[in-house]
């Protein structure tokens, strides 16, 4: 995709701007139905209403305009929006397998992924297998005669873990296998999984594509009889959607998606500079960096990496490593990433909780997200906190 392809993709497409008056931005079309002229229509509208607005459990004209410009994004057929990412990977997990079929994923997915397999799909006798995703013999060897669906996480978004795409795609239609990827790392501007041969493309759009940490929001990118299927059985049903007033706001945060990735982008690598070289730096993992054991697939894929990347500090103790976050003024402490503010989440935070056990991550293990603030800043920060280790 060219500069020229995306502009128009995230300023035009969709934007039919004469039936509303010529309105720069989009109007929120608040109704929950829409009436019919005539019996004619009426029927037309119930025989697809994928493709006609109805009642806005289904199509929502402002909703409608986000679909197009995400699917075009991706260079899908066709796209559907959800009230939640953990609801897009739901529907395309559900909306793909039945009772006594079995599901192979990437050993570390997202959080809710690992519940939806694990603690939900077992009450309904599906089956998983976790396997090194960076192994494609693994993934050979845990394919069965029930085997469904490939699900992948490239890459995830602690450790950065990443799959062969192509070599996947491949092996899962030699096996007659759906392949479908968490694709919210890269964004569609700097991997766009379709092109290698991924079925469906997912997203937490709550991250990049929103950008704004003020919607919580999932999407779903296919072929136009993927996204039928999954639209008239699992949105439909289940009923997880995005309102008109939420997709306004994506569509405002969509204008400057490929901004605010390449700014995040690159102040991420300007403080990675600072941090290799730092005494108290173990280890960075970051997929284009010279350290990381699969940086040459990952530039084949990628074509960057975004403001997401963690960091193992030298320390022996917890109350320095303690010292140290608390030290941090610049960072805030939260999940999720892809906003203007920029983040950290400690391994440390997830020790010593009553009831839990401690994550297999050692405690001076810190992922950072990079957002727009300006970097030296972020750095002089950074620096002042690490004199506690």
């Amino acid at each position: 995709m060219t500069d020229k392809d995306l502009s128009f993709i995230l300023t035009h497409l969709g934007e039919e701007r004469e039936q509303y008056f010529n309105a720069i931005a989009p109007p929120v079309i608040q109704s929950s139905n829409f009436a019919f002229d005539n019996l004619e229509q009426f029927r037309a509208c119930f025989s697809d209403e994928l493709s006609h607005h109805v009642y806005s459990r289904g199509n929502n004209p402002t909703v409608e305009i986000l679909r197009k410009k995400l699917a075009a994004l991706e260079g899908t057929e066709d796209a559907l929006v959800f009230s939640s990412g953990a609801g897009a990977v739901a529907a395309a997990v559900i909306g793909n397998i039945r009772s006594g079929e079995h599901i192979i994923c990437q050993q570390a997915p997202y959080s809710w992924t690992t519940s939806l397999l694990k603690k939900f799909l077992t009450r309904f006798n599906v089956e998983h297998t976790f396997v090194d995703g960076g192994n494609l013999d693994q993934i050979k060897a845990a394919i069965k005669p029930n085997t469904k669906i490939l699900y992948l996480e490239s890459p995830n978004t602690m450790t950065f873990d990443i799959q062969d795409l192509s070599a996947c795609a491949a092996l899962a239609r030699a096996h007659g296998l759906i392949t479908m990827i968490d694709n919210s790392y890269s964004s569609p501007i700097f991997q766009n999984p379709a092109s290698f041969g991924i079925d469906i493309v997912l997203h937490s759009g709550t991250k990049y594509i929103n950008g704004h940490s003020d919607v919580v929001v999932g999407v779903l990118c296919g072929s136009k009889a993927m996204v039928k299927k999954i639209f008239e059985s699992e949105l439909m049903t289940l009923g997880g959607i995005l309102g008109p007033h939420d997709a306004a706001l994506v569509l405002r945060g969509l204008r400057t998606l490929q901004l605010r990735v390449k700014r995040s982008d690159e102040s991420a690598q300007f403080l990675i500079k600072k941090l290799e070289s730092h005494p108290k730096v173990e280890r960075i993992w970051y997929p284009f960096h010279s350290s990381f054991p699969q940086r040459e697939l990952a530039m084949k894929q990628m074509r960057g990496c975004g403001g997401l990347f963690s960091v193992q500090f030298k320390t022996s103790s917890m109350e320095n490593m303690e010292t140290f976050i608390h030290r941090l003024k610049r960072f805030l402490m939260a999940v999720s990433w892809g906003g203007h503010e920029s983040l950290i989440i400690p391994t440390i935070g997830f020790y010593n909780i009553p009831g839990r056990d401690n994550p297999p991550m050692p405690f001076t293990f810190v992922r950072f997200y990079i957002g727009l603030e300006e970097p030296e800043w972020l750095w002089q920060d950074l620096e002042a906190a690490m004199e506690a280790l």
